[in-house]
């Protein structure tokens, strides 16, 4: 069967690199052709998006001194080319992709199935660049007799971010499909009020597989991690860093970051580069304890079996951890702020027995093959 799996595009984030990476090679083991549906960035805008933008960047510029763009397209290819430069090589290595503009381009006879998910791809802000609202639930399909599947989607928060049309909108098409799971227990729910469809539960596709998996990837070359305790922190803040700091000086490790500043506006082009994925896979394989607020950084934490602290993200979303986290029974390493942290220091810095986590995600492994082999069968 030829299947299309549509999730968030593919940049610099390496939990939606690896989620993808690990669908495809799932799909593919169990006898499919398999291709990820990726946003082929043009950067082109309509008049009036980029009269927006070239408003802004005058204001910004002129009127509060910032140092921001005024409109140009040629500046946002290369801001992407260079910070995707590693990341990129890795996705056109391991990832069969097509790669669109939007999602018209896709005909009735390209694929005999599409696989929504995961990553946060029912997140009605995060979708609605690309692939749009709509078509996160295959819109673009409607008429079409095509099997259509939902593996682990994600709504990344507990909350519903749709308005009244995009929910009517979303709750018709889900309602052709085949399947339906959800990453977090809260997605069923929302699935039942919102959608009027029944969802089941499924791990990340990450946990589809296995550390020696992922430290296959590396390669030789990749160079040594530049410490023995890793840190992947997307927000950082002088509080998150006196955690690390904390718990560097209570375990005698050395800290390492392994992410760039891709997301800061203010870093320079070089700094905005994000590292190769194969370094961000040996940092947890090198490491003798992680600190993160990253939803992927557990999980591959939890794969490499390494000892952890997670400081819940709630911009990005909170339910996504304590979804996780709840499954193998690891909610205690989860802190809010510095205080929560000094306040549990003794039980966040203990071993943990990954023995029945393993039992737990093997059951759960085993749920989720059954769940695709019998949804495309």
């Amino acid at each position: 069967m030829r299947i299309g799996i549509l999730s968030l595009p593919l940049g610099t984030n390496y939990g939606g690199i690896l989620q993808s990476y690990a669908l495809l090679h799932t799909l593919h083991d169990m006898g499919h052709e398999v291709y990820v549906i990726d946003e082929d960035k043009q950067f082109e805008y309509s008049l009036k998006r980029r009269i927006e933008m070239f408003v802004k960047g005058t204001i910004k510029r002129c009127l509060m001194g910032k140092n921001a763009i005024i409109y140009s397209p040629t500046y946002y290819r290369k801001l992407w080319a260079a910070r995707t430069m590693h990341t990129n090589r890795f996705v056109s290595r391991h990832i069969s992709r097509k790669m669109v503009r939007n999602m018209t381009e896709i005909g009735v006879q390209d694929f005999d199935a599409f696989v929504v998910g995961s990553d946060q791809i029912w997140r009605a802000r995060y979708a609605r660049p690309f692939p749009g609202v709509e078509n996160s639930f295959l819109k673009f399909t409607e008429g079409w007799n095509v099997k259509r599947l939902a593996y682990a989607a994600s709504f990344g928060t507990d909350e519903w971010e749709y308005n009244k049309a995009e929910t009517a909108n979303v709750a018709a098409m889900a309602r052709m499909f085949d399947a339906i799971s959800v990453r977090e227990v809260s997605g069923v729910g929302l699935c039942q009020k919102y959608l009027g469809v029944e969802a089941m539960c499924m791990i990340d596709p990450t946990l589809l597989l296995n550390a020696e998996d992922y430290t296959r990837l590396i390669g030789e070359d990749t160079p040594p991690s530049p410490g023995n305790m890793m840190c992947y922190v997307l927000d950082r803040s002088e509080e998150k860093d006196a955690l690390v700091n904390d718990i560097a000086c209570e375990k005698g490790l050395q800290p390492f970051h392994t992410n760039s500043r891709t997301e800061d506006h203010k870093a320079t082009l070089e700094e905005r580069i994000q590292p190769p994925v194969e370094q961000w896979l040996k940092g947890f394989r090198d490491a003798e304890f992680v600190v993160t607020d990253s939803y992927h950084a557990c999980i591959f934490s939890i794969l490499y079996r390494k000892p952890f602290v997670v400081i819940g993200n709630k911009s990005r979303g909170m339910t996504r951890f304590e979804s996780l986290l709840q499954v193998f029974g690891l909610e205690g390493r989860l802190v809010t702020s510095y205080e929560d942290y000094k306040q549990n220091k003794k039980a966040l810095l203990c071993p943990i027995d990954y023995e029945p986590v393993y039992r737990i995600l093997e059951e759960r492994r085993t749920d989720a093959l059954r769940f695709l082999q019998e949804s495309l069968h």
